[in-house]
């Protein structure tokens, strides 16, 4: 694969983009691509990293991508190499992906293998730890890779996306694959009940759950609605049994739109945290449940939550560990040290509204009124 560009490293503290984040060209089928690349900063050479794939809407970019998906934060404590690649411009000159809609032909599963190749050459890459999640079009293109780069890709995940009738039509995935949906039930634009250019939701879930060989009853769960002022509420659906521990999950947003929840509309999740919690129970061979760093269970608690002048975490170990409290939308705006079982944490420098509080790799949201 050739280069065409020189890296362009930007050291300048932007809103869009951190100190790690590249700015990389590749050819791809004759055709110059684009792509963001974030390392965070404990990404050690000697230890194979996992890939996560964020791939933009239609119409949208890769740099919009970043600012609302709130991943590089995740990605700095969870250590995974993240690419946001740019859609080339379809028959109405509009970004897009090529998931068979009939206004594009260009091989956009090729560009996903040669960035594959690119972070092979350049980085210590986890060949078994390769993901892909996108909203709207990037959540259809996240399908139509689980269908068609099977070999390459451990798990997926769609924010408002679907897939498309010819994805549908012609999937042909080659080991289980374990899926998530986060969508709304009255979404606009890719309707949870489906149209003529995406199937509906619950057809969806149900050709990987049986392709998976999963219980075909979901337990569900209810999750807390923390933040009633959205309009909206999320239930947990999870079908689980699948072939190789694999699960195939559904956050179901009533009332929600075509969002990304956590950055706009419903605030009782966040995308980012649930999507790599996901993600980091699996490997291209399945469930990974026996790695130390995929126990997703809580590891703190967090009182009161509304809060106003000061948060109470709860441990249940006091070994000392480090935190950040980010926006919603995924900027830092605090950080500290926890160092015992009961540690408690000034928010007086911030304002109200939702928050995200996260230690080693659990996360919980919290209000301040």
């Amino acid at each position: 694969m050739k280069i065409l560009s020189t890296l362009l490293l930007i050291f300048t503290s932007t809103l869009l983009f951190a100190q790690q984040t590249q700015s990389i060209t590749i050819n791809s089928g004759g055709v110059d691509r684009d792509f963001f690349l974030y390392v965070p900063d404990i990404y050690d050479e000697s230890t194979p990293a996992p890939l996560v794939f964020c791939l933009h809407g239609y119409g949208s970019s890769a740099s919009a991508n970043i600012s609302y998906t709130g991943f590089r934060p995740v990605a700095d404590t969870a250590g995974f190499i993240l690419i946001h690649p740019q859609g080339t411009q379809d028959f109405f000159g509009t970004p897009h992906w090529n998931v068979g809609w009939g206004s594009s032909s260009v091989d956009d599963v090729a560009f996903v293998e040669d960035m594959i190749d690119y972070v092979n050459d350049n980085y210590n890459l986890n060949n078994d730890r390769i993901y892909s999640t996108g909203m709207s079009n990037g959540g259809f293109m996240s399908y139509l890779l689980a269908c068609q780069l099977s070999d390459k890709i451990a798990a997926i995940a769609s924010v408002t996306g679907s897939m498309s009738p010819s994805t549908f039509g012609s999937c042909s995935p080659n080991h289980p694959t374990p899926v998530l949906q986060i969508h709304g039930t009255n979404d606009g634009t890719v309707p949870y009940a489906g149209g003529p250019f995406a199937e509906g939701i619950d057809n969806v879930l149900n050709y990987w759950v049986n392709y998976n060989n999963c219980n075909t009853i979901p337990s569900q769960t209810p999750i807390p609605d923390i933040n009633s002022g959205d309009g909206t509420t999320v239930d947990h659906f999870v079908y689980d049994g699948g072939t190789n521990g694999t699960t195939v999950e559904l956050f179901k947003v009533y009332n929600g739109g075509h969002d990304w929840p956590g950055a706009f509309g419903n605030y009782d999740i966040s995308s980012n945290i649930e999507i790599w919690k996901f993600f980091s129970r699996y490997d291209i061979n399945g469930s990974t449940a026996s790695i130390e760093e995929q126990d997703i269970t809580k590891e703190f608690s967090l009182t009161p939550n509304p809060a106003s002048e000061n948060l109470i975490v709860h441990r249940a170990n006091s070994k000392m560990s480090s935190f950040k409290i980010l926006t919603m939308d995924g900027k830092e705006v605090l950080s500290g040290i926890l160092n015992g079982t009961v540690d408690s944490v000034n928010l007086k420098s911030l304002r109200s509204g939702a928050y995200l509080l996260i230690s080693g790799y659990s996360s919980q949201k919290f209000i301040i009124e």
